[in-house]
């Protein structure tokens, strides 16, 4: 008997809850190799039932791995905040995972791209283009990463590393190869006709009221990015030290997170912002709707951790959001957290704008 893989994903998610029970009640199994082993016999015990040769996309497979990995994830986050017990004391022992950045990067692993795995292998099994939700579930996996990574290597707890912490690199490869296929995969979004092209691109941006709003947030996020960005690097003016610690002291917060995450902003997401405001202006950028769904999910993720992580209990007093400007604050990382989402809807749903100019003989030919 073949298990279905949207079953086995979602008994793969809750296969975490008894199995780290077990290793947690059973001193024998706290040694790393035999946590390892165990983990590994799970996992080939579940994808062996799976039909072999129906489904030839090998990101099934991957996706499936983690969906263990985000049922894993929401034990370790349950754990840490106290919803639970007895069930992850001996793998949380690292200092970093129970920071209150890697509690959060656990609840989005958890909730978010494990919703996305399940919405990928559903569409893997009916043979549809997962294009769109893969490439904003590799932003948002890329980014959690790579600041978590950096973060915890140069952070208060990087003296707590251990050996088993180098399992983690190969994670950055999976995103890379997944994008490569994602990238060779055909767009999914409408296809406009050719007058529709040509009318769309003869707008000037004054005759296009959506991007014009979307130029205005571009250059607005791009200043605050750079702003914050000369805040960590401990900018002497007297703006940077009023903000970081009057506004947003958390930036200071010794774990590195945040420090690392407005650092990739500032050299990633700067000139990303920059290069949008180029294709808003100019038609027939056709990499903007592919590179605005990456970077929604990398920001997407990186917001709701940065946030959700500066107003957690186990963030340090003096370095949580103050009472004064807790709204401004807030309401300023929300703000810079949307307008990426709507840039990638707006790329998508009306993608006329950056398409390739095409006359109406070539027209006619693809209809």
């Amino acid at each position: 008997m073949r298990l279905h893989p949207l079953w086995a994903a979602v008994g793969l998610f809750f296969s975490a809850f008894p199995l780290f029970y077990l290793l947690n009640t059973t001193a024998s199994l706290h040694n790393p190799l035999v946590i390892a082993v165990v983990g590994v016999t799970v996992l080939s015990f579940v994808l062996i039932y799976l039909p072999n040769c129906s489904y030839e996309d090998p990101l099934l497979y991957v996706f499936m791995v983690f969906c263990f990995i985000a049922g894993v994830d929401v034990v370790i986050a349950l754990e840490e905040d106290g919803y639970t017990s007895n069930f992850a004391d001996f793998y949380i022992r690292e200092g970093y995972l129970g920071t209150a950045y890697g509690i959060m990067i656990s609840y989005w692993h958890a909730v978010v791209n494990y919703a996305m795995y399940l919405i990928m292998i559903a569409a893997i099994v009916q043979r549809k283009s997962y294009r769109n939700i893969g490439l904003y579930w590799v932003g948002s996996f890329t980014m959690a990463f790579v600041v978590f990574l950096l973060g915890s290597v140069i952070g208060k707890y990087s003296s707590e590393i251990r050996p088993g912490f180098l399992l983690n690199l190969p994670y950055l490869i999976i995103p890379v190869w997944a994008a490569k296929r994602f990238f060779a995969q055909s767009r999914t979004c409408p296809l406009p006709t050719a007058d529709q092209v040509a009318a769309e691109q003869h707008k000037n941006l004054i005759q296009r009221p959506m991007d014009l709003g979307l130029v205005g947030f571009l250059l607005v996020a791009a200043l605050y990015t750079l702003f914050r960005g000369l805040v960590v690097l401990d900018c002497p003016a007297d703006s940077c030290f009023d903000y970081v610690y009057l506004q947003e002291p958390y930036l200071r917060d010794p774990v590195a997170y945040p420090k690392i995450q407005m650092l990739v902003y500032l050299f990633y997401g700067l000139p990303y912002f920059c290069i949008c405001i180029y294709g808003l202006l100019v038609p027939g950028c056709t990499w903007m709707g592919d590179w605005a769904l990456i970077f929604a999910g990398a920001v997407g993720q990186a917001q709701f951790c940065h946030v959700a992580a500066s107003v957690h209990y186990r963030t340090p007093f003096p370095y949580r959001i103050p009472d004064r400007g807790w709204w401004f604050v807030v309401l300023c990382n929300v703000a810079y957290a949307v307008g990426p989402q709507l840039l990638a809807l707006r790329c998508l749903y009306n993608p006329a704008f950056f398409c390739c100019p095409v006359s109406r003989a070539e027209d006619k030919k693809n209809q």
